[in-house]
């Protein structure tokens, strides 16, 4: 008799393709217009010096609202959507570097560290050019300059809409960066995000296995797994979030050098400047890792070949 306790993982072989990427693309948006003012919120706060627009997360969050009301979260957002090209790339490099580093390791926490590290640098190569322009977009406010470059406005102090911005914050990147602009930070990302994803997979698989003996046999392992996501993204926010300041600051302000920018750092703010903007990345992580996580594990069900459903306790 199978022990309903066991959570049964659902490779690459076992999915039905098309409904994957159809399901997928469709998931993604939904979560990434859930979660984007509080990606906003955490870059305001990441490259403010001190306290000096924002005191936390709620503060900027309702001045943001006040000043440029609901639209004001969702700068940058048009932009941040072609994001969804390197998501499907990053769920795509991850099963299939499961399954490839399945024929030389049986072990789950090694196929999880190697394919979450893989998927991330694969998706990082496409995500920082559009993460550089999203992130300048932004930072763009009414009545005060925050990072290198603010769009043209019209009198009454509002930019270009849409992407009349998008295309201004290109133009100004190409002059004063070159194409090499579009890459700035590229390193600092990798080393933010290639650890965060390595560590994030096997952290939840760990967590997951053991709630299942926590928890009686009856209980769905979706449940499992929804609370897994979370404590999993916790613990990789607090693992990366130095880099992800860092990262943040070189894109944003046009730094050139990883070590300046920590130096810096640490002399204006001490050690902890580097845990600005933790609370807003665990904030937005956890509500939208709830929903990855659901979204991601019931796609793969959905998506699961006919002749395999019958197979699989849930």
């Amino acid at each position: 008799m199978e022990d309903k306790r066991n959570i049964q993982i659902i490779e690459w072989e076992h999915l039905d393709k098309k409904k994957f990427y159809v399901f997928g693309v469709a998931m993604t948006m939904m979560i990434r217009v859930s979660v984007y003012p509080f990606t906003l919120i955490r870059t305001r706060l990441q490259v403010q010096k001190g306290k000096s627009l924002y005191h936390g997360t709620f503060d900027a969050f309702i001045k943001i609202l006040r000043a440029d009301g609901v639209t004001g979260l969702y700068r940058g957002f048009l932009v941040n959507t072609f994001t969804l090209i390197s998501g499907q790339c990053y769920v795509t490099t991850y099963e299939l570097t499961r399954k490839f580093v399945a024929d030389y390791s049986q072990s789950n926490t090694v196929k999880s560290l190697v394919a979450g590290g893989s998927a991330s640098l694969v998706a990082q190569s496409i995500t920082v050019p559009i993460d550089v322009v999203s992130q300048h977009l932004m930072m763009q406010r009414k009545g005060e300059k925050m990072g290198r470059f603010q769009v043209r406005g019209n009198p009454e102090g509002q930019g270009v809409v849409a992407f009349g911005q998008t295309k201004d914050i290109i133009r100004q990147i190409l002059r004063a960066d070159g194409l090499r602009g579009f890459y700035r930070g590229y390193v600092a990302s990798l080393l933010t995000y290639i650890p965060n994803s390595a560590v994030w997979w096997p952290f939840y698989h760990f967590y997951a296995e053991q709630l299942s003996y926590l928890c009686p046999k009856e209980c769905p392992h979706i449940v499992f797994q929804a609370i897994s996501g979370p404590l999993a993204a916790a613990t990789a926010s607090i693992l990366t979030n130095p880099m992800d300041v860092i990262r943040t600051r070189v894109q944003v302000e046009g730094k050139n050098s990883i070590i300046l920018t920590f130096r810096q750092l640490m002399a204006e703010e001490g050690p902890w400047g580097l845990m600005k903007g933790l609370s807003a990345r665990i904030i937005s992580a956890t509500p939208s890792t709830i929903v990855i996580v659901v979204g991601y594990e019931s796609l793969k069900k959905l998506s699961l070949r006919p002749e395999l459903v019958d197979s699989r306790h849930w």
